[in-house]
């Protein structure tokens, strides 16, 4: 975008941000591995799906949206729909409850997926109704559904989607249950954090499906086997999700780390440790497992699934280094 960007029209202009932002993504790599989402990202416009979005202001929030009076602050509000970072898109009391998540995480996501033409696609967390709108490009509208418990998210992504051409399925209810009546699922992708695998996933799957899904401050990629039973690897990459919202299930309280050692609470290898087996192993016990294997990156972490047993591990499923999670 040049330093006239005024001088063009709000279409010219989105066009421009949206060019802008899909050669940022190429540079990070974060979809070299199924270029095909470049298409997606470079057609589907990010900015119908946040008509408004929150920044923050001395005095909280700030709102910027696309009908302000005011040219500089809508060409503000574009821009920054285009820019490769998160925006907060619901803000209740002061909390965040919604956002739209940073773009190249969402392509980094979308490539671990492996999703495959004629794939059926369930997404947990409909948000802005933009990565759903990403998926349908790719797809088409007949093999993507996604839920919200929230009636709220739900209209407004069912508004954007159709203002951009697209009309998945939408679904109001508890993520984790899943959408049984759209099953059985090739991959299910969600975008809020979860504490445990919610069983309906595995048991809504086909064999050999995906479940690619926040946990702790990471992304861990399932196959699943069976009904029963599934397994896999954290990503590399970090993520900070809002939470899986809906009953029956309890967040994990607030790390404490005045304690512990400054080299272990400022390495974000051991702060991943920390989330991951919080109310599981004692902070301290952390500090020398985490030593003891070298500072182990997310990647050679896992979850294993089977039957009414969970649990997180270091290395090897069946190896010393393992801690229940449900």
């Amino acid at each position: 975008m040049g330093a006239h960007a005024t001088d063009h029209g709000p279409t010219d202009l989105a066009a421009m941000a949206r060019a802008a932002l899909v050669q940022e993504i190429d540079a990070s790599g974060a979809w070299d591995a199924d270029p095909v989402w470049r298409e997606a990202f470079a057609s589907v416009p990010r900015h119908l799906f946040v008509p408004y979005y929150y920044v923050g202001a001395e005095d909280g929030y700030e709102r910027l949206w696309g009908e302000d009076p005011d040219p500089r602050r809508r060409e503000r509000w574009l821009r920054g729909a285009y820019a490769d970072s998160p925006l907060a898109t619901r803000v209740r009391n002061g909390q965040l409850v919604s956002s739209s998540s940073q773009p190249s995480l969402m392509a980094k996501m979308l490539t671990e997926l492996e999703v495959r033409d004629g794939n059926t696609v369930l997404e947990i967390g409909a948000g802005t109704g933009y990565n759903a709108a990403l998926l349908a490009h790719r797809l088409g509208d007949d093999l993507v559904t996604t839920i919200d418990l929230d009636p709220e998210i739900t209209e407004s992504a069912r508004q954007h989607l159709a203002a951009a051409g697209h009309r998945p399925t939408v679904v109001t209810g508890d993520g984790a249950r899943g959408c049984p009546e759209r099953a059985p699922y090739d991959r299910i992708i969600a975008t809020c954090t979860v504490t445990s695998i919610p069983r309906p996933w595995l048991a809504q799957c086909t064999p050999g499906a995906h479940i690619l899904t926040p946990f702790a401050t990471g992304l861990v990629d399932l196959r699943v086997r069976d009904t029963e039973h599934a397994e896999g690897h954290f990503l590399h990459t970090p993520a900070y999700f809002v939470p899986l919202r809906g009953t029956d299930r309890h967040e994990p309280e607030p790390t404490g780390d005045g304690c512990l050692p400054r080299r272990a609470v400022q390495h974000e290898s051991f702060r991943f440790l920390l989330a991951l087996t919080w109310g599981i192993l004692d902070p301290h016990e952390a500090v020398v497992l985490w030593e003891r294997a070298e500072r182990p990156e997310r990647e050679r972490y896992g979850i294993s699934v089977s039957g009414e047993r969970e649990w997180a591990w270091l290395d090897d499923p069946e190896g010393p280094y393992a801690w229940p999670l449900r």
